[in-house]
């Protein structure tokens, strides 16, 4: 062996059986960056590391030790506060139970000491005095004498969102933590770090060299020691290691402490933040699924700021599987906690293997700690912004979005905010008779997943009323006034602003008031990052006029004209993003329909509006129905317009489907049935108009800038209420525009 090797020890395992020593004792010149045997005692025996905390008056949780199970259980019974049960030994970070009552506390002692849950890692347990506050992990690096540490990480030990579950070797991590200010810092160097070096080189006489992790509780009396570990700890150094600037050299930093000369070196970090998640297997931390393929979009980018680590994994022929109960970590820094969280979601979302589970809360605590208004000490009581839910945030947003809604003012309402309700005036608007009032509600669906990836927000609230209003004049009524609901983990508001902003697009264009709205924030309800939108419209048919469809007017012989759409519109996302990331494409490669824009750009193209043209024909009284062309595509769209007698013939040669959507079909091998029960097909309306005045019809429609094709006819019903021929059309070659 070189006389002359350095070694960095990693696993716990053998720190504990003293392979520190035996390098040194075999290569005297060797440099090992990590501690003897006897002070990897601080990992690998919590009873010695608890007594060691109490000897040298490092603050810790009051605590018991035993070997002795029934003098364990005694002292659970006997005990009046919360307990926490940890097998002394090492368990691979599950051997920590925290129980909710002295039952599941006895349960714990027993599966450890009776069961042998752990094996030898259970023969002592210490019992200690469950804590409450805020953990944060330490990262220190070590030279017997001096100490540097990384920013402060707070991990997510338990397995699920809200910190509920059983606990884990962490289930991610995020630094710096806004709790940990400089005086809080210095004082946990003064207490614990400092005295825990001190101590163990002083007292039992073996300078710690390496690392030191060590998890703190910060508790309302001050910092105290929750467990040390002798290693780099998981997932904070996938967190952490990737803060450290450019000029700072790890491997100088470790070749120092091996040296005795750390106080000789500087660690720098950057001011970013960074946030690691991991994913586990289906079942962990208990018995857990193995040898599941994992499938990950290669086309998703990743910066120089994103990391994927492998942790349970294997390759099998050439395939990536689980092999393992956490299985891979994503990591990701930028300047902002908010950004790096997006980044680390976004990773996280491009892997899937069955039965993957991964929290969708982590940095949570952050994001309460830095709403406005979160108090600093417990005694100033509890707020609503510190359960995650920022007001003023919110009156933010009214007063952005102030002038976007007042500018859908029309007659019969006023476009103003702040009342408890929204006023329309039908008197004001032209109604002398009270009028027959049409109600729809509507959202957007997962093609807001696809904005939320690209970071664009502007065009989703255009199609929201679309959805809503295209929905109401198909009955034959004039939208009158759209309210919305913003749903979201936590209020970004310029993310926000954007989406009410193309909801005002989108009432203008309708020439519908948006006359009131509501913001809600559910942080642990919804991912981080995500939101939903709802909306609701109400419109009018005035009193002599017939609300459509008028089945009654409907014959055989009647014509159907088609209205084009403008792509996707708002239907068949789940299925187009299934495709999409079939055909290993990203969002932001070049669409190969378009040549002009990106595939999320194409894919994000609005619903059309068909409000105004429509308004005129209705008017003059041309129409006998409509369908707008949704959800259940022409199957089931079409015939809600006819009565049970007739059925709608059309011909797919005589109208042109959208080349995106030829591109799904294609890309998705979707059959033609399946094809026009998903999509629009490149059909947004179509209207039933007697044969006589079906070019009159199609003459002003093309006048209002409308694409329309005269597509079918009505027959006698047979038995399906919608029939397509010449489908092979849309099967055909895609000319990119």
């Amino acid at each position: 062996m070189d006389q002359h090797a350095d070694s960095a020890i990693g696993p716990e395992v053998p720190l504990v059986h003293g392979v520190t020593d035996y390098f040194k004792k075999s290569i005297p010149n060797i440099h090992v960056f990590g501690p003897s045997k006897h002070a990897a005692r601080l990992e690998g025996s919590k009873t010695f590391a608890k007594d060691f905390m109490a000897k040298f008056n490092i603050p810790t949780a009051r605590y018991k030790n035993f070997n002795n199970y029934q003098e364990a259980k005694q002292h659970v019974d006997e005990v009046r506060y919360d307990v926490c049960i940890k097998a002394s030994g090492l368990a691979a970070g599950k051997g920590v139970i925290l129980p909710t009552s002295k039952s599941e506390a006895q349960d714990a002692l027993k599966r450890i000491m009776v069961l042998r849950e752990f094996e030898d890692a259970g023969n002592e347990v210490v019992i200690e005095e469950y804590l409450r506050g805020d953990e944060l992990s330490f990262l220190t690096f070590c030279d017997g004498y001096t100490i540097r540490s990384l920013p402060a990480a707070q991990d997510h030990k338990q397995l699920n969102d809200g910190d509920c579950g059983p606990n884990t070797g962490g289930m991610g991590a995020y630094a710096p933590a806004p709790i940990a200010t400089p005086e809080l810092v210095e004082e946990i160097h003064r207490t614990v770090l400092q005295p825990t070096v001190d101590a163990m080189r002083r007292s039992e006489a073996h300078a710690f060299v390496g690392i030191l992790f060590t998890g703190l509780m910060i508790t309302e009396d001050g910092p105290k020691v929750l467990e040390y570990n002798v290693r780099f700890g998981d997932p904070e150094t996938q967190t952490l290691l990737p803060l450290m600037s450019m000029d700072t050299d790890l491997a100088e930093i470790m070749v120092a402490c091996t040296e005795g000369r750390l106080d000789g070196v500087q660690l720098e970090t950057t001011s970013s933040s960074s946030v690691t998640i991991v994913a586990a297997a289906g079942g962990y931390p208990e018995s857990y699924r193995k040898w599941d393929p994992i499938n990950i979009n290669q086309n998703h980018t990743l910066t120089e700021d994103d990391h994927i680590f492998h942790a349970g994994t294997a390759l099998t022929e050439g395939s990536l599987i689980t092999a393992g109960g956490r299985v891979i970590a994503a990591t990701s820094t930028a300047d902002s906690l908010t950004v790096a969280l997006t980044q680390a979601y976004n990773i996280m979302e491009s892997i899937d293997w069955p039965g993957m589970h991964y929290r969708k809360d982590i940095a949570h605590r952050a994001l309460k700690a830095t709403a406005p208004s979160q108090p600093t000490h417990p005694e100033t009581g509890m707020t609503y912004a510190g359960a995650g839910v920022s007001i003023s945030a919110g009156n933010e947003l009214v007063e952005r979005i102030k002038a976007h809604v007042k500018s859908t003012a029309r007659l019969g309402a006023s476009g103003d905010l702040g009342g408890f309700g929204g006023v329309f005036d039908l008197a004001k608007a032209g109604y002398k008779e009270v009028p027959y009032l049409v109600t729809g509600t509507d959202g957007v669906g997962t093609k807001l997943q696809i904005a939320q990836a690209i970071n664009t927000h502007d065009t989703v609230g255009i199609d929201l009323v679309a959805m809503n209003v295209n929905d109401l004049i198909v009955q034959g009524a004039e939208p009158l006034y759209f309210t919305d609901v913003f749903t979201c983990s936590r209020l970004d508001v310029s993310i926000a602003e954007d989406v009410i902003k193309g909801v005002c697009h989108g009432c203008k264009e309708a020439q519908c008031a948006l006359v009131g709205g509501e913001t809600a924030e559910m942080a642990d309800f919804f991912v981080f990052g995500r939101y939903d939108v709802v909306g609701a419209c109400t419109g009018a048919v005035a009193r002599g006029r017939k609300l459509l469809p008028d089945t009654d007017a409907m014959k055989d012989g009647d014509a159907l004209l088609g209205l084009a759409s403008d792509g996707c519109h708002s239907n068949g996302f789940s299925l187009i993003r299934k495709i999409v990331k079939k055909a290993n494409l990203a969002y932001s490669d070049p669409a190969p329909w378009n040549k002009h824009q990106t595939v999320g750009q194409s894919l994000l193209t609005p619903t059309r509006i068909y409000v105004k043209p429509l308004l005129r024909l209705l008017e003059k009284g041309l129409v006998k129905g409509m369908a707008h062309i949704t959800g259940g595509g022409l199957w089931e769209n079409v015939p809600r317009m006819l009565p049970k007698s007739l059925a709608a013939e059309l011909d797919a040669a005589l109208w042109q489907c959208p080349a995106v959507l030829k591109w799904l079909k294609q890309a998705g091998r979707v059959n033609d049935h399946e094809f026009a029960r998903t999509f629009n097909t490149g059909l947004g309306m179509i209207l039933v108009v007697d044969a006589s005045v079906a070019d009159e019809a199609q003459r002003q429609l093309l006048e209002s800038g409308e694409r329309v094709s005269r597509i079918g006819h009505l027959v006698q019903r047979r038995v399906e209420g919608c029939m397509v021929r010449n489908m092979n059309s849309w099967n055909c070659d895609i000319v990119p525009s």
